[in-house]
């Protein structure tokens, strides 16, 4: 009830707002469980997918917008506990095979995970290299992937900006990616890094973002340091190679 409410309430408040382009809607998933893996370059992406999508589209979040203490702390569990965010914690472990089988309950009973496989949302508007987390979970599941590029979206809020913008974005939708051809190789890292670099190909195209091989959350730690950011808006970095199959 909570999210139906609140996408009442936002999308014609972000339709006003950002002014979508949408391309690829026959690409949408109208029925079955589905991964929609997105670029991340603002906290708003989280509500791209759900805004063009007629069906419930479930997200994990990081379990820190769940443990916040006074109002704010409170007020944010409440609003993502009610659109049916799912809290993970990021650390790793047992508590990343939590999440992965949290997302893949969602997609056995037939509902649409969003994921951004970058894990972070990017600090400088480029596009990062992919966690294989989401090839794990497609391959368990059995379920297509499709691809959505945001284009735009950074500057509408770009890192270190508390209000965002208003800015016209484009929502690019993919073919479904299918990777039945792997089934039953989930443990073998090799096939998930490859996978997973088929995403980001995907994602890159569509985006139109320039790729970086290196994973957003050490780009954010080397931004800190003022040689480092230096380096980084002048790198180039090659984009992921198209994987055989």
């Amino acid at each position: 009830m909570g999210y139906w409410l609140t996408k009442a309430i936002l999308t014609p408040l972000l339709r006003l707002f950002l002014r979508p382009t949408v391309k690829g809607v026959e690409h949408l998933p109208t029925a079955g469980g589905a991964i929609m893996a997105a670029n991340h370059s603002t906290f708003i992406d989280n509500f791209m997918i759900p805004l063009i999508m007629s069906r419930r589209v479930v997200f994990l979040a990081k379990s820190d917008y769940f443990t916040g203490r006074g109002v704010k702390g409170r007020l944010q569990k409440a609003f993502f506990s009610g659109v049916g965010m799912i809290p993970i914690d990021r650390s790793g472990g047992e508590a990343s095979e939590g999440a992965l089988r949290t997302g893949l309950r969602v997609l056995h009973e037939g509902g649409v995970m969003g994921l951004f496989p970058e894990g972070t949302r990017s600090p400088d508007g480029r596009l990062y290299r992919g966690r294989t987390g989401i090839a794990r979970m497609a391959l368990k599941a059995g379920v297509p992937v499709i691809p959505v590029g945001l284009v735009g979206m950074f500057a509408v809020q770009p890192a270190g900006r508390l209000m965002p913008k208003p800015s016209k974005v484009e929502v690019r939708i993919g073919k479904p990616m299918d990777f039945s051809r792997y089934a039953g190789m989930e443990d073998d890292r090799f096939v998930l890094r490859s996978i997973t670099d088929e995403i980001m190909y995907e994602l890159m195209v569509l985006s139109g973002q320039e790729y970086v091989d290196t994973y957003a959350t050490k780009a954010k730690a080397d931004l800190k340091t003022p040689a480092a950011a230096r380096q980084a808006l002048v790198g180039d970095a090659p984009a992921p190679a198209r994987r055989a199959g």
